[in-house]
């Protein structure tokens, strides 16, 4: 079972956008001219002995996107640019995500993490990453018959 980490930066990050969305509802013509940084979306599944983390990443360049592991810590972060700065008139309304990003996750100290595999396709990061096999449950098998101390039970 995996917990879910409370973030509260992260709950003040998503009150100040929805603020945001509703100031820019009620005064027209108004937005935020760079959004300094965004934090990353994530699913954590666990699939048989892997952990699979899934970080969307729309239009993000691969080489602009960096992945550490530290201390059992999987960071993801990088930086996203606008294609085209729109210079001939004011946005009336942006919504597509530039600047940095940035976003932790502490991991279970049960994987492996030197053998974590990073993927990306379709604007989708996966990052793979396996139980350490020391820290697999072992299966033991019941012997009937005699005890320990040739006594049967």
């Amino acid at each position: 079972m995996l917990l879910q980490r409370w973030d509260p930066i992260n709950e003040l990050r998503q009150v100040h956008e929805a603020m945001n969305r509703a100031r820019r509802g009620f005064v027209p013509y108004t937005f935020d001219h760079e959004m300094e940084s965004w934090s990353v979306p994530l699913d954590v599944v666990q699939e048989g002995d892997n952990i699979i983390v899934q970080a969307s990443l729309p239009g993000v360049d691969p080489e602009d996107i960096q992945v550490t592991i530290e201390e059992n810590v999987l960071t993801i972060k990088g930086q996203t640019k606008t294609e085209r700065e729109q210079t001939d008139g004011d946005y009336l309304m942006r919504e597509r995500r530039t600047g940095s990003f940035h976003r932790s996750l502490r991991l279970p100290d049960t994987v492996d993490t030197a053998k974590a595999e990073p993927y990306y396709e379709h604007g989708v990061l996966t990052v793979t990453i396996p139980k350490a096999e020391a820290k697999k449950a072992k299966q033991l098998t019941i012997k009937v018959g005699k005890g320990l101390n040739g006594n049967s039970k």
